[in-house]
């Protein structure tokens, strides 16, 4: 026996709101203030409310409130008629104005309308309506590139004025907040964040008992010749861990010694993951880097040599034998990334198929 679908009475509504990371001035209690306002206008009554908070826009992964109620709507499970939502950049920034579009006309097939509160147009499928809302549609795509462009030239010019942007601070070093002139504030702990904007923070050298560790692990690789695994192992015995409070791997001990910023370097935009796409790895061309800014705690020389060497690892492999180990890789993990591949024994560094291919990236 087939289940009844729920009755959804001509003036009954649903309302949508969203307040996304990047953009704030609107909180989601304004939107429902301007929401609540036009339905009363129109006679509608708000029987749901969906709401994604601190989501953004780009794309619907992540805005489960949104997902829901599509599923909600096209399932036929929806108790509502109309949809409200504040503006059409609250429905989404979504950098095809088509999928913005298609949402939309999934309610509208089954007969749930959707509004836009705040906008001067009537969302009546008239022609004007539709050039507006195809205008507004590309604006909120626009504004999120241009936004992300304006963050990402900011970010350089900050990476290359010695300022750290985003991420831990490595084993052995430490985060440390300066003000606007440079005084220093105090060190982060893992997980904090500066909270005064115009502050910022650079990378100093961590506890001496944490620096003479990556000390001797470039001793024991470079001098001692240890690969990575028996270096972790010798680590682990000690009873030493990592920042993250873990044991040691191969993958975190390479990592360790093929990182710039021990010697001082500040190196961004290694990988990228812009308006929400696919995260890739950049190729080194790509790099946006700044050398000497922080006060290394390795020498030059040594990090220098250590990279040498994890190179030369590779020297003896073919491209093809170091492909068909990536195919191996992949055979067991069903993926392949940079971390994966650091701890593998029997595979030459992240590093190294970097710089023989370009880039870890398949084009």
């Amino acid at each position: 026996m087939s289940r009844e679908k729920p009755e959804r009475p001509s003036n009954s509504a649903a309302a949508y709101v969203r307040m996304s990371t990047e953009h704030q001035q609107y909180s989601t209690s304004n939107q429902m203030d301007v929401i609540r306002e036009y339905a009363r206008k129109r006679g509608l009554e708000i029987v749901k409310e969906y709401s994604d908070e601190g989501k953004s826009g780009l794309n619907i992964q992540g805005r489960d409130s949104l997902a829901q109620m599509l599923k909600d709507v096209q399932g036929g499970e929806a108790t509502f008629s109309h949809i409200l939502v504040y503006d059409v950049s609250r429905w989404g920034r979504f950098q095809d104005a088509d999928e913005s579009a298609y949402y939309e006309y999934t309610c509208r097939q089954v007969g749930v309308a959707v509004h836009y509160c705040a906008e001067q147009f009537e969302n009546d499928g008239s022609p004007v309506s539709t050039i507006v809302k195809g205008v507004k549609r590309a604006m909120a795509g626009e504004y999120s590139r241009e936004l992300s462009s304006k963050v990402f030239q900011g970010a350089c010019r900050l990476i290359q004025l010695g300022y750290k942007q985003g991420g831990p601070a490595g084993f052995g070093l430490r985060r440390m907040l300066v003000d606007q002139s440079g005084q220093q504030k105090g060190v982060l702990k893992m997980g904090e964040h500066k909270s005064i904007q115009t502050d910022r923070v650079v990378l100093v050298a961590g506890p001496e008992e944490e620096v003479k560790v990556v000390r001797w692990v470039y001793k024991a690789f470079v001098n001692e010749e240890k690969i990575e695994s028996e270096i972790a192992d010798s680590l682990n015995e000690r009873g030493i861990v990592t920042d993250f409070g873990r044991a040691w791997s191969r993958g975190a001990v390479h990592q360790l010694l093929t990182n710039e910023k021990y010697i001082g370097n500040n190196v961004y935009y290694r990988t990228s993951c812009k308006l929400k796409s696919k995260h890739v790895a950049n190729p080194p061309e790509k790099w946006v880097r700044a050398d000497g800014v922080f006060e290394g705690i390795i020498e030059p020389e040594i990090f220098c040599r250590a990279r040498e060497m994890v190179l030369a690892r590779s020297q003896k492999f073919t491209d093809e034998e170091m492909l068909e180990k990536l195919r191996g890789l992949l055979g067991k993990h069903g993926r392949i990334s940079g971390i994966l591949i650091d701890e593998e024994d029997n595979l030459p560094s992240s590093a190294a198929f970097r710089h023989r291919f370009g880039s870890l990236v398949c084009t």
